[in-house]
């Protein structure tokens, strides 16, 4: 465990801002799915950690939208990472695997795509 923190620790140091929205996405995604796993076991306690940490990443993203200069793809992004925060607590209060499905699904979706941006500075 700690040469993973100390991996990412310094993944995330050494990352550009796309870089840093990558390492979000994967690391939300990450989550969800060990969310799934805890929701099959019956793995009450980890499968709430783990909604929550997939929460908190999509929090930190939305604060992270410039709105100013992304306008409208902005506004696009916060929409969709409250929904899919929505989605997260709607699965965790009905122990519901299906809106973790659904938002596994679309940060895959949004992680592919950027993932064909290059690693360039810039500001999304």
């Amino acid at each position: 465990m700690a040469y993973t923190n100390s991996y990412l620790e310094h993944e995330v140091l050494g990352a550009t801002r796309v870089e840093l929205v990558k390492i979000l996405y994967r690391s939300a995604i990450e989550a969800i799915a060990h969310a799934r796993r805890h929701l099959k076991n019956g793995e009450i306690r980890e499968r709430s950690r783990q909604i929550s940490k997939a929460w908190d990443i999509l929090a930190e993203l939305n604060r992270s939208l410039d709105h100013m200069q992304a306008g409208e793809l902005a506004r696009s992004l916060c929409e969709l990472y409250v929904y899919l925060q929505n989605r997260l607590l709607e699965a965790n209060a009905a122990q519901s695997d299906e809106p973790l499905a659904e938002a596994e699904l679309l940060l895959n979706t949004l992680a592919e795509a950027w993932n064909q941006l290059p690693d360039i500075d810039c500001t999304y």
